[in-house]
């Protein structure tokens, strides 16, 4: 009987075995290598106006033409912002969490703005201010006549955009690096005469030296693949290059889907270059000595009054920039069109017809006649365009956040029950692959190796056709997601304790009904942040949809940047500014919401959330004591009280 059951288990956990092995290897193949493979062969396959292959046409193009610029703006673009961020970075944080400054915490959530909106978001709160009609720009123009209104384009304007807009990984990751230095180190170096400046280099910085590299190769990758700002600030790089050439044809340019795919391959190699060097790096390994008893890091007092008055200077102009965005977008989404479109605030006139509702437009015709349109001015959850974008993006985005976590979830399962065979390395590395590549390129194979009708582990389905390239976007949504969540995950299996397992096998459980009900308890709260996270960064995607650019696949912030492009022609789509403001605050208010789930509430240990959990409990005893009891006991109770405290205590009763 015992043998039976045995063997029993043994075939059912080989067959599940075997499946998920078939699948992985479907899925890895099929939607991550091969649609790269034939991206790559596309550029060796071209065939010149006699229709006869040329196998280095393209190379020919790349020097011969124009391409070559697009790949030295990008080159450009990362170097500076490789120094630009890091310089705004660390000062942030330092002024936040090194340096005591006043009002650290409002000048911390000022920082951490950008964490809340960002892609095509927040460019268009850039552009609200800073292009030729903005606010700051016309405000300036009055001021001084000699100014040029089209300062903010081209890389400059990408340049001060993308500066502010991607110091959010420093928020995050320096922030917790500094936080963990041990104040020991810094107080001995204090005690010895260094002064603060120079304990800061010489103490301080070494430890976060491989936080810094980690963020630097982070950034540079950053502005190499940056999509957003230079399709709506008017810079030319490679990835807006990319999308353009995508939706072109040979009648309109020489092999422009060749060249989309050697450009492609360019910005891959510079990706694995870089990636390469980061884990070269991490395997020399940096240590730090550091007191038997952490001590936690105090905030050093600027001694020099100087040095003191500059850096709180430094830190409000830095904290006036990250805000004015913001608050202006908030105000404006609040305004008519009319003054939207004046960028006149008027602070006598608010409205919701941003966000709600629907009203009538009248204009004057050519014929010099008034004409109604009805509805032309729409609300955010009035209009069609704009729910259609927030349902699209919505769906789409929890299934790829789900899929992702599911694989992972699975995959790590397997790699830590087979931590020392070949098979659970494998497997890590072929969910790292995606790492490896970066997202235009993985879109871009996906547009043209799937955009056909001989593919048969897809059952011949064009998968770029109508309805069907929502698969597509939900497949590369979680391709692209899965590295991420491989590395947040798999750091959380590291949490169970292997005697939990041991006992459940013990006692009789199947491998299934222990990972359902010792493990995944334990892992959930990480897969649920990691989860929260995806979604967040999948709801607002521009790079990827634009990629797929399709009406059956319109997303969220596609219709957000191209609302604007016929407002008010013909009487249609009055207000778009202020929709597409108030489309802004509402990716504000999702994006705060996950983010506090996150980092907030799901960032608590067992016992603060046993902590508030007792306050809300005495809290609510409280509030029901109160409406249980009778008015007149509570007069009495309090009468009671008065009278207690007016009668002195007795002398042997005092300490």
């Amino acid at each position: 009987m015992g043998a039976s059951l045995t063997k029993s288990r043994f075939d059912v956990a080989f067959v599940v075995r075997m499946i998920g092995i078939v699948l992985f290897a479907y899925f890895f193949f099929g939607f991550m290598l091969l649609p790269c493979l034939n991206t790559l062969t596309s550029i060796f396959t071209t065939t010149n106006a006699e229709g006869v292959r040329d196998p280095f046409a393209v190379i020919r193009f790349f020097f011969a033409g124009s391409m070559g610029r697009y790949v030295w703006n990008s080159l450009k673009l990362a170097i500076c912002l490789v120094v630009t961020v890091n310089v705004v970075g660390v000062s942030i944080v330092l002024l936040t969490e090194y340096f005591d400054i006043k009002g650290a915490n409002i000048l911390r959530l000022g920082y951490m703005t950008t964490m809340i909106y960002s892609g095509v978001a927040l460019v268009t709160g850039y552009l609200f201010l800073y292009a030729s009609d903005g606010i700051l720009t016309t405000a300036l123009v009055n001021a001084f006549p000699s100014f040029d209104p089209t300062w903010f384009s081209g890389f400059n304007a990408v340049l001060f955009t993308m500066t502010f807009a991607c110091t959010s990984n420093h928020a995050l990751f320096l922030r917790n690096a500094i936080r963990g230095i041990d104040y020991n180190t810094v107080e001995a170096a204090r005690n010895m005469g260094a002064k603060p400046f120079k304990v800061l280099w010489k103490v301080v910085f070494p430890t976060l030296v491989p936080t810094m590299f980690s963020l630097t190769v982070m950034t540079f990758i950053t502005g190499l693949c940056a999509m957003s700002a230079p399709t709506l600030l008017g810079y030319d790089s490679i990835n807006p290059e990319i999308v353009r050439l995508a939706g072109s044809s040979t009648a309109d340019e020489a092999f422009p889907q060749a060249r989309a795919a050697l450009l492609s391959i360019i910005l891959a190699m510079f990706t694995i270059v870089l990636l390469t060097v980061l884990s070269a790096y991490e395997r020399k390994g940096h240590y730090l000595s550091v007191s038997k008893t952490k001590a936690r890091l105090q905030k050093q007092k600027i001694t020099s009054p100087v040095w003191n008055v500059i850096a709180h200077l430094y830190a409000y102009v830095l904290f006036i920039i990250y805000m004015i965005p913001v608050v202006m977008i908030i105000i404006f989404s609040f305004q008519t069109y009319g003054a939207i479109r004046m960028k006149k605030l008027d602070l006598s006139n608010w409205t919701l017809i941003n966000f709600f509702g629907t009203q009538d437009y009248q204009y004057l015709t050519s014929r010099g006649t008034y004409k109604v349109r009805k509805g032309s001015i729409s609300g955010l959850f009035a209009n069609e365009a704009t729910l259609g974008g927030i349902k699209m993006s919505f769906v789409l985005s929890i299934l790829a956040a789900a899929l992702a976590c599911l694989i992972v979830v699975i995959a790590c399962n397997y790699i830590f029950k087979n931590r020392n065979k070949k098979s659970g390395v494998v497997l890590e590395y072929c969910l790292l692959f995606p790492w490896l590549l970066p997202t235009i390129l993985i879109c871009y194979s996906y547009r043209t190796y799937f955009n056909a009708e001989n593919i048969w582990y897809v059952g011949n389905v064009n998968l770029y056709f109508a309805e069907h390239v929502r698969i597509l976007l939900v497949l590369a949504y979680t391709v692209v997601k899965l590295p991420f969540s491989l590395r947040m995950i798999k750091a959380a299996f590291y949490a169970i304790d292997e005697e939990l397992e041991d006992a459940a096998r013990n006692m009789g459980a199947s491998g299934l009904t222990t990972f359902l009900r010792v493990k995944l308890p334990i892992i959930l709260p990480s897969v649920l942040a990691v989860f929260a996270l995806n979604f967040n960064a999948l709801f607002t995607e521009y790079d990827m949809s634009a990629t797929f650019a399709s009406s059956y696949g319109t997303s969220y912030a596609m219709v957000i940047q191209a609302m604007c492009a016929e407002e008010g022609l013909y009487g249609y789509n009055v207000n778009a500014s202020g929709r597409r403001c108030a489309s802004t605050v509402f990716i504000m208010l999702v994006s705060g919401v996950i983010l506090y789930l996150v980092y907030g509430v799901g960032a608590r240990d067992l016992g603060e959330r046993l902590e508030a959990r007792e306050r809300r409990r005495r809290r609510v005893a409280k509030l029901t004591g109160l409406f249980k009891k009778e008015p007149a006991a509570v007069a009495a109770e309090a009468e009671e009280a008065a009278v207690a405290a007016a009668v002195p205590d007795e002398p042997g009763e005092k300490l």
